[in-house]
C-alpha cells in the first residue's frame, strides 16, 4: 500500500512539473506612442501597444528574428 501511494505521489510530480514549467508567452508589438517595435511579455491591449502579428513566440529570441524581418519595424 505504502509502495503505491509512493509510486502515485511520484508520478503526479513528475507529469506537473511541466505543467508549473516556463510558460512565458512573447509578442511582437509596436508602441502606440513611441512608435518603437519591441518585444514584450504581455499581451498587447490594442491601445497603447498593437500587437503586429497574431503568432505568439515561445522563446524571445524567435520574437526578435520576427521582429526583424517585420516592414513597420526597419
Amino acid at each position: 500500500m505504502v509502495r503505491q501511494i509512493a509510486i502515485m505521489v511520484a508520478l503526479v510530480i513528475q507529469f506537473s512539473g511541466s505543467a508549473f514549467g516556463d510558460t512565458a508567452q512573447y509578442w511582437v508589438a509596436k508602441d502606440a506612442v513611441s512608435k518603437q517595435c519591441e518585444v514584450v511579455t504581455k499581451k498587447p491591449d490594442g491601445t497603447l501597444v498593437i500587437a503586429l502579428s497574431k503568432a505568439t513566440y515561445k522563446t524571445e529570441a524567435e520574437a526578435k528574428d520576427v521582429l526583424k524581418k517585420l516592414p513597420d519595424c526597419k
